[in-house]
């Protein structure tokens, strides 16, 4: 892969390869760029299990000091924990070191704000200007502080969870629960919160080592030993985390993935049917969530791809429910951040007061079909793509909101570059498989004459 290539800048954080692109010293200038844009104060650093994680780790600790910044080692959590946790002990900001669904040999920094945020599209420009011009805050030796340790943010976020969920409901359905955190952030957390809850669990891949069994993307195709010990352990769902278990995926009693959209569609139902309120969620989202305001008469808002731009916009409609369609919840009662254990606690608690299981539950959504797609692609060639698409496919709607969106009746094509990943993202929802599947081989073959 080309080096520009596998390192991306964004929004997001910065992410790449270790050893590649991902250099000590490339992430020593991110933290201390960081900890000029803070100023001097605590900020609180944790980290998901990858083997690159320490290396990392030091790197920013670092930076960090050379600021002037005292640094608190939150050590190995999930980034929700990390997020909640800045804002309990008003920190100055976080950074969370974690790739997400990027495969083992990447890794990355995402920074957080005092308030527990993921930076808004202007705090980045900020910090990515102080870290393009090098004006770095250097303190002499003399004022360079220690790094201090807080092994509170799993235990805090926990006890956060169980003020919000009724674990005493749970707990006399006594619901049996397959766990799949695929060695990453949530094998220390998840298996806690779900036993608080009540629930029967039985673990796979929860040895918090970061030596990945399966991609960590929570995708159907890479679910199959979760797919497999639902079924042989007769239990009521299955839950699949990603690396920093901020995403969740769900899978029904016959072994079944229920899609990641449903995750955050059952999320909505559970929240809607206790406090009516706005829905907030990307463009890339199924349609469903619309369908399910709808018939509780709340509005659904949209937005553009990225957590921060959810939040932000969530924090602004006073929503009730929001996230994203690739498994991240954001309970607003909780934090305002994707959190993997939110969405479970939602899950089991919709199955609780319905007395009903997941799948008579989900007879009640109405049910879309997503196709999803990811190409290579040179950044020079996306906008003749979304041109080209544009002018071949007759819509009935359409959004630039974020890529190009297009809208039918029965259908709809979000078609974007990535903020993570190097390539273009395609994704269609249709009432029936087929045209979905239609919608998506079509923008191949655009592709495909573009970029041969």
């Amino acid at each position: 892969m080309n080096k520009v290539r596998s390192l991306k800048i964004s929004i997001s954080g910065v992410r790449g390869i270790v050893g590649d692109t991902l250099t000590p010293q490339l992430l020593t200038a991110f933290a201390g760029a960081f900890g000029t844009y803070l100023g001097p104060g605590p900020i609180l650093v944790g980290r998901d299990t990858r083997q690159s994680g320490e290396m990392v780790g030091n790197a920013v600790f670092a930076g960090l000091l050379a600021a002037g910044c005292e640094p608190v080692d939150l050590g190995i959590c999930p980034v929700p924990s990390i997020q909640i946790r800045a804002a309990e002990v008003r920190s100055s900001g976080a950074i969370a070191i974690t790739a997400s669904h990027n495969p083992a040999q990447w890794n990355a920094l995402k920074f957080i704000s005092a308030e527990g945020l993921f930076l808004n599209g202007y705090q980045a420009d900020e910090l990515l200007d102080i870290y393009h011009q090098r004006s770095f805050t250097l303190v002499p030796s003399s004022e360079i502080r220690n790094v201090r340790r807080d092994a509170r943010a799993i235990p805090g976020h926990i006890q956060r969870l169980l003020r919000y969920f009724d674990a005493d409901l749970i707990g006399r359905a006594r619901l049996k629960v397959v766990l799949d955190s695929c060695n990453g952030a949530g094998s220390l957390a998840a298996p806690q919160f779900l036993r608080a809850l009540g629930c029967r669990v039985v673990e796979i891949h929860t040895t918090p080592n970061g030596i990945f069994p399966r991609d960590p993307e929570p995708t159907p195709e890479n679910l199959t030993v979760l797919r497999k010990a639902v079924v042989q352990h007769r239990a009521d769902v299955g839950f699949a985390q990603d690396a920093d278990a901020d995403r969740l995926a769900v899978i029904d009693p016959l072994g079944n993935p229920i899609g990641e959209d449903y995750t955050l569609a059952l999320a909505t139902l559970f929240v809607l049917e206790k406090h009516r309120g706005p829905v907030v969620t990307n463009l890339s989202t199924t349609r469903a969530i619309d369908d399910i305001a709808e018939s509780l008469s709340c509005p659904v808002i949209r937005t553009k791809i990225g957590e921060a731009n959810v939040v932000e916009e969530m924090i602004h409609a006073g929503a009730v429910v929001g996230g994203e369609g690739n498994g991240g919840v954001i309970l607003p009662e909780i934090h305002y951040c994707r959190d993997s254990m939110g969405g479970m606690g939602a899950v089991l608690q919709l199955m609780a007061d319905h007395r009903k299981s997941l799948p008579q539950i989900l007879e009640q959504i109405p049910r879309y079909f997503m196709v999803k797609q990811k190409v290579d692609l040179p950044p020079d060639r996306v906008s003749p793509l979304l041109e080209s698409l544009e002018r071949r496919l007759a819509a009935a709607g359409k959004t630039k909101l974020d890529g190009l969106k297009l809208f039918w009746p029965d259908a709809c094509l979000h078609v974007r570059a990535s903020n993570t990943e190097p390539v273009v993202r395609i994704v269609a929802e249709a009432k029936s498989r087929r045209r979905a599947q239609a919608l998506v081989r079509e923008t191949l073959d655009l592709i495909a004459q573009l970029a041969p």
